[in-house]
């Protein structure tokens, strides 16, 4: 890491202090995440719906990428050429255009940077790797990427791209040479063929290549990839030349004052994070939001020392869904899921999983990449001779049993060599492989650097994209940040983590959904109730599943939990829902791939998945499927009553709220790229200018718009209680106090100004009712918003819940 300035070692010695007097630099109140595309959202269609967004009460337009993609990119995050915004979106005009246009209302920008990668896929529609491909050694960008060029790479020194279907395919290649110079060609690719290599057959050219292309399946890679994707190439973000040119464009947005703030993408990529990140608060200056993607593990803090305002929400997201979550369903679930997947999907089994996944996703699709970090190793340790296997067994085996992405932030000092000490524990035989593993990263060098970088893919791979889809007791906790083995949050852990963010990162960014999420906020809250009504699912699923078999227990729990997360609730069968039934099946293809148990992207089981095909057809065709309409029917009050307390909890809460694009009504997606549809902005501004009254709590999705906008419109009239603001729980008394979660907001220094009250666990209500339950107000009168109703003193909560189960009370 550079030299701190006086700056940033105040910022290092007293980061609650650094906290507060950042929060009175930052306007941002609110955003609201617009997921660009050049067919549906431009620059043009942003401009077009801020006044809308305007009159919602957002501050700010969260963009996600906006550097040039590759052709037909949906998401933005394949950029192909760093230096320029892109022209489908608008190009540098359109972007200027909608910067005028939001700080004509007001608001402003957040822009998403992506620093770690470049996309590759077409070489041609990336110049500096195609100069790689071109020159190799020789080209003025190989230092660019982080490439092997070593005759011991496995590719002859050459850099191998892995994108052959099989090791035939060389045999397809043709020279194409209908432009001004020669390329190979590979069906709809083309690569370059270097100066004084032509002349010859289409094979021959190729070996003569700085280049080799080879199987995907052959395990070899010499660039480092975005995890194991190889039509991402990683960026040298620590080399200052290659810094300064990818973030040439960020400058002049920050030196013409057209953007805010940015979101920082996956720098646990990066060999430096937190140089990084020091660089580019020097680079964006003092007063502009800084959030970090960063993905914390359980109960990880999120480093105090780095130049940043929070991250980008993943952590509030575990808190605010589950605290909603009643551990009272954890006992049934577990034996459902124990039943039919044959684990109890709990704390045994996420611990010894997690470690074989690592292992296996080590010894697979990340394999090029433990390969290069191992060779690090014995280059660092001067240990060339060591045996490799022996010290590539030890090294995964420490990576497998890593608690977090990257264990080379400042709170986190010690975790590496008490994990190493635990391995050594558990097998004395690795004592000597580990003690060169330990000699390399004490020298800081190279084996230090890929050692965080592939610790954090391996992560990545093993967590989120495997694990998360073969658990199956209950599947909204199995979420991006968030941690299965936990069932729920108490309401004491859940007014700690506030109290902390709200001291700590007031200006940290809070979200339900965002386009990495496996599934909606809405869906996510519908699927939690099951936690309350976990008897009748488990009774249900044991008799549908008896019905109608399937080749896999642990798939079919699964898939319907997360059917019955997106099934319609107005009645309607899904089979007349447009589109329902092929998300449903898209969905079912890309978790029964993910998790990798009976089929997999590398080797799809083609007779396994026609076989879940056909389940879910008849599934949803049907009896089941009526059964599922019924039961869905029976707890939809329960889920729009979690679906509007994590809202409420979260848009007044400690933090700045972002709302995922179309979220301020009941939204049903699934993980991308279904979360990445287009939004009815017309139907939205449509209904928000129709609200007169508090509207029902229905299948409209009105009440969630309504309370969306009032908590909006709340925070921009009284910005002081809530960016900066303080954080007092608030508990009930009587039989239910439990079911209520509660807390104030208030300027610093004053009386509370604001009070937020959710209903929690309300399958329990439907006997019971609220009884004797009571919140204690403080002194004065208080009036909620959300239906005009005036409280004083001790308020029955039976009252306060009347029309809807939240109040936003304001004195």
């Amino acid at each position: 890491m550079t030299a701190s300035t006086p700056s940033q070692q105040t910022h290092h010695t007293d980061p609650i202090a650094r906290a507060k007097s950042r929060i009175r630099t930052i306007s941002v109140r609110s955003t609201y995440r617009l997921q660009l595309r050049l067919d549906t959202l431009t620059f043009t269609d942003a401009r077009t719906i801020a006044e809308y967004l305007q009159q919602l009460g957002i501050s700010h337009l969260y963009l996600s990428p906006i550097l040039t993609p590759m052709h037909g990119s949906t998401h933005g995050y394949d950029i192909a050429d760093p230096t320029t915004v892109s022209a489908a979106l608008g190009g540098p005009g359109g972007l200027k255009a909608l910067a005028d246009e939001v700080r004509s209302r007001g608001m402003g920008l957040i822009v998403d940077l992506v620093p770690n990668h470049v996309g590759v896929a077409d070489p041609r529609q990336n110049p500096w790797w195609w100069d790689v491909l071109r020159n190799g050694k020789e080209s003025a960008y190989q230092h660019y990427f982080d490439i092997d060029w070593s005759s011991s790479n496995g590719a002859g020194g050459r850099l191998a791209l892995p994108i052959l279907q099989s090791e035939n395919d060389p045999a397809s290649l043709t020279v194409d040479r209908s432009g001004q110079e020669p390329m190979l060609a590979l069906r709809d690719l083309r690569f370059p063929i270097a100066p004084g290599t032509d002349g010859d057959n289409a094979l021959r050219i190729h070996d003569k290549q700085h280049y080799r292309l080879v199987s995907w399946k052959a395990g070899l890679c010499t660039y480092r990839r975005f995890f194991a994707v190889s039509s991402l190439a990683a960026v040298r973000q620590e080399d200052p030349e290659i810094f300064d040119i990818t973030h040439r464009e960020l400058a002049a947005w920050c030196e013409h004052d057209l953007i805010d703030g940015v979101r920082v993408d996956h720098p646990d990529g990066l060999s430096d994070p937190a140089d990084y990140m020091v660089r580019l608060r020097q680079l964006i200056g003092p007063d502009r939001l800084l959030l970090v993607e960063k993905i914390l593990a359980n109960r990880e803090p999120l480093d105090a020392t780095l130049p940043v305002d929070g991250t980008t929400g993943y952590d509030a997201l575990a808190g605010l869904g589950g605290v909603l979550i009643d551990p009272e369903g954890e006992s049934a679930l577990t034996e459902l899921s124990r039943r039919f997947a044959g684990h109890g999907s709990d704390r045994a089994w996420v611990g010894e999983t997690e470690h074989r996944i690592k292992r296996a996703v080590a010894e697979s699709i990340l394999t090029p990449e433990v390969r290069r970090l191992v060779a690090a190793i014995k280059r660092d340790a001067a240990a060339e001779s060591f045996d490799t296997l022996a010290l590539t067994n030890a090294t995964i085996e420490v990576l497998a049993f890593m608690p977090v992405y990257r264990a080379d932030y400042a709170p986190l000092a010690g975790m590496t060599g008490a994990v190493i000490a635990e391995v050594e524990k558990r097998n004395s035989e690795l004592t000597a492989p580990l003690s060169v593993l330990v000699t390399a990263l004490a020298v800081d060098g190279e084996a230090a650097v890929r050692f965080g970088q592939v610790c954090g893919a391996i992560t990545a791979k093993a967590v989120e994209d495997t694990m998360f889809y073969q658990g199956a007791r209950l599947v909204s906790l199995q979420e991006v940040g968030g941690n299965p083995a936990r069932f729920g949050h108490s309401l004491n852990e859940f007014h700690l983590a506030n109290t902390e963010r709200a001291q700590r990162w007031p200006a940290s960014m809070t979200t339900l959904s965002t386009h990495d999420t496996k599934r909606g906020e809405d869906v996510r809250a519908r699927i939690g109730v099951l936690s309350q009504a976990a008897s009748i699912w488990a009774r249900s699923v044991e008799s549908w599943l008896e019905r109608t078999p399937v080749a896999d227990g642990a798939t079919a729990l699964f898939l319907l939990q997360n059917m019955f997360g997106v099934w319609p609730a107005d009645g309607r069968p899904a089979s007349s829902v447009p589109g329902l039934r092929e998300r449903l099946h898209m969905f079912a293809e890309k978790a029964i791939r993910e998790a990798g148990t009976r089929s997999s992207w590398e080797e799809p089981d083609s007779e396994f998945e026609a076989a879940v095909h056909g389940w879910l057809d008849t599934v949803i065709d049907g009896p089941i499927g009526a059964e599922i309409s019924d039961l869905v029917h029976d707890l939809a009050p329960h889920a729009w009553s979690d679906s509007l307390s994590q809202k409420l909890l979260q848009l007044c809460g400690p933090g700045i709220p972002d709302i995922y694009q179309g979220c301020e009504l009941w939204e049903d997606s699934l993980v991308d790229p279904d979360n990445r549809r287009p939004v009815d902005f017309t139907a939205r501004t449509g209904m928000l200018h129709s609200l007169t009254g508090t509207p029902a709590l229905d299948t409209s999705g009105a009440a969630k718009m309504w309370i969306v906008a009032y908590a909006l419109w709340l925070r921009r009239e009284r910005p002081e209680c809530f960016v900066g603001g303080t954080y007092l729980p608030l508990f009930a008394t009587g039989e239910q106090a439990s079911r209520l979660v509660s807390y104030a907001r208030g300027k610093p220094g004053t009386a509370p100004e604001v009070i937020v009250a959710a209903t929690r666990h309300s399958v329990g209500l439907v006997e019971s009712g609220w009884g004797d339950t009571a919140l204690d107000l403080p002194s004065g009168s208080w009036t909620d918003r959300l239906t005009g109703h005036t409280f004083q003193g001790r308020a029955r909560v039976e009252k306060l819940f009347a029309r809807l189960p939240v109040a936003l009370l304001v004195r």
